[in-house]
């Protein structure tokens, strides 16, 4: 039981980088990391080769160039249609990654393969941090941006930031966590494109 106890303080070693907290709270955010980490290493029961190349390409389908490849195209085409769905697909993914960014450098969380011992991501991560999902904050920024958009915009992108959002815990880049608060930092964000871009 003191094992368990002292495998749990150290799972948020890092995490309040010597904040005064009171001790009840840090045993509750230790058992979230806790759980989190395991819901992770549940994810690895899962892994077989078909999967694992789909769970790569969604993951690469989410970054930012793939973004931006698709609003320059959308704006490519000058018609007010689809300029209007560039421009709010932009707005989206772009505030949903910023919104992340500031998170994980305040944060600091690390990554699972560096935080857990002898674990391997199948994906190269970005950056050396872990909360929240840049990704999923982005592809859950676009799919409320468009959420109103004609041609089933708006079903398609969410479908799409749902198996980007698992890609990337399947993938081992990130906790069940990270994409969960991803995934609410990102509606946030689509949110504001849609105030941005009426």
């Amino acid at each position: 039981m003191e094992n368990r106890r002292e495998f749990e303080l150290a799972v948020v070693e890092g995490a309040l980088q010597g904040a005064p907290v009171e001790p009840a709270r840090v045993a509750h955010l230790a058992r979230l990391l806790g759980y989190d980490e395991r819901l992770l290493l549940l994810f690895r029961r899962h892994h077989g080769p078909w999967r694992t190349r789909v769970a790569r390409g969604l993951t690469t389908l989410g970054d930012g160039r793939s973004w931006a490849v698709l609003m320059l195209a959308f704006l490519a085409t000058a018609q007010p249609r689809s300029v209007h769905l560039g421009l709010r697909l932009g707005a989206g993914a772009t505030l949903g990654a910023l919104a992340a960014q500031v998170l994980k450098r305040t944060l600091n969380r690390r990554r699972p393969d560096t935080a857990i011992h002898g674990f391997e991501a199948l994906a190269e991560n970005p950056d050396a941090f872990s909360f929240p999902s840049g990704h999923t904050a982005a592809a859950f920024g676009v799919a409320v941006a468009l959420a109103d958009e004609p041609f089933c915009a708006g079903p398609v992108s969410l479908l799409l930031a749902t198996v980007i959002s698992l890609s990337r815990v399947y993938v081992g880049a990130h906790y069940p966590l990270d994409v969960l608060v991803g995934g609410l930092l990102g509606a946030l964000a689509g949110v504001g494109a849609r105030l941005l871009v009426p």
